[in-house]
């Protein structure tokens, strides 16, 4: 029996990412896509389900790394966490400067899920991931409110909003195609417009 032949695959997905970051995932044509790549429909067809199917393809590696990366960051336990590293966790500067530099690093498959994911399983992507950060974010918070370190009067409703403004911050710029330099500047810019301290009655400034 002989074995498919996965030398196409490549040329499928790079071409499928383009078509689906110039047009989005609803204006997005298979047949461009195909063309791009050189192959057939049926060649296609044979390996995805549907364009949806292709696409999830296509974010998937970005998808996984996001996960990956969300779960590292928010695996401490908060009891476990001294005075010290609970403050400290709302530091942003270097916080920041590394989100935006995994993000950057996929920034293609970052952009499709927030901006080209419209008919998809994705297409709440940013709303979700807000929403996931949130329950961990509030977990913090209401650890530092029981020690005595925070004093603000935040409902969980309200920190998803508050979250849900700081994440467009976040996306917008990988929306309109910054380069890395552009990014640096508007990481310390979201720094300086998020205060966090001030925001959730922190007793101790934090940066």
């Amino acid at each position: 029996m002989s074995k498919p032949d996965r030398s196409i695959d490549p040329r499928i997905m790079e071409s499928a990412k383009k078509e689906f970051l110039a047009n989005g995932f609803e204006k997005a044509s298979l047949k461009t896509i195909c063309q791009e790549a050189g192959v057939t429909t049926g060649a296609l067809y044979k390996r995805y389900k549907g364009k949806e199917d292709l696409f999830c393809a296509v974010v998937a590696d970005t998808v996984a790394a996001l996960d990956a990366f969300v779960e590292m960051r928010s695996s401490a336990q908060v009891s476990d966490l001294s005075n010290e590293e609970l403050v400290g966790a709302w530091e942003m500067e270097e916080s920041m400067t590394e989100w935006f530099r995994f993000l950057y690093e996929y920034h293609e498959g970052f952009t499709l899920l927030i901006s080209c994911a419209g008919g998809t399983r994705y297409a709440n992507f940013q709303h979700d991931l807000a929403e996931k950060m949130t329950v961990k974010t509030y977990e913090y918070f209401q650890e530092a409110k029981t020690r005595g370190l925070a004093h603000g009067d935040i409902s969980e409703e309200e920190m998803h909003i508050l979250l849900s403004a700081f994440w467009t911050a976040v996306c917008e710029p990988f929306i309109h195609g910054y380069t890395w330099d552009q990014m640096e500047a508007h990481s310390h810019l979201i720094c300086s417009l998020f205060n966090w301290s001030r925001a959730l009655g922190f007793d101790t400034p934090v940066i």
